[in-house]
């Protein structure tokens, strides 16, 4: 293996599992269980990238590539980052039992403005090819966007110069208020608001 394939899938290991926190949380936060069922997809694809980067990092071992001192290093490391999925998943896990959250927490979210969506984005939005710099959605229409899946890749906290295209799943907060029309524009049904 190159050192360049090992970064790269470790970094993947690693930002699947800052999306699966931030996801388990939303689950809770929103009471949503088909944000904890996201967790426990990504959990199962954490669980063969680990895998398959451990049988990299012993092989490279056992061909002398690797000290002894860099194998345990590298393979604690891909356990640290499998044991914070794990965490996530058990997160996900109390949504998804329907376990009742304390009534204080439970009375600050209820009391909440802020809503979760998830939402394939239309190939007949506005918003398709445009960079969430573009958007401004945060300011003009009270929307975040927390996550992005396109195909099996996440982005997670994607940032101003992320384009969005059409069949991105995203994972955003919004105002009650804000809702529908947020929803409109990711399915492409308010023609009024487009952006240029």
């Amino acid at each position: 293996m190159s050192e360049e394939e090992v970064r790269k899938k470790l970094l993947e290991l690693k930002e699947n599992a800052d999306v699966m926190i931030d996801l388990a949380y939303s689950s809770l936060i929103y009471d949503n269980a088909d944000i904890a069922n996201e967790v426990y997809e990504l959990e199962e694809e954490s669980d063969a990238l680990a895998w398959e980067i451990q049988r990299m990092i012993i092989k490279d071992s056992k061909e002398g590539m690797l000290t002894i001192n860099e194998t345990l290093a590298l393979l604690r490391f891909v356990s640290a980052l499998e044991g914070m999925c794990d965490g996530a998943r058990e997160i996900a896990d109390v949504e998804l039992r329907d376990i009742d959250l304390h009534p204080v927490l439970k009375l600050s979210i209820e009391s909440s403005d802020e809503i979760f969506l998830r939402e394939t984005l239309s190939d007949a939005s506005s918003l398709c090819d445009k960079t969430l710099g573009e958007l401004r959605l945060a300011s003009e229409f009270g929307a975040w966007v927390i996550a992005v899946k396109r195909g099996n890749r996440w982005y997670y906290n994607p940032g101003k110069y992320t384009h969005l295209k059409a069949g991105d799943i995203l994972y955003m907060t919004t105002t009650k208020d804000n809702r529908e029309r947020v929803l409109n524009m990711l399915r492409g049904k308010n023609e009024r608001e487009t952006f240029k």
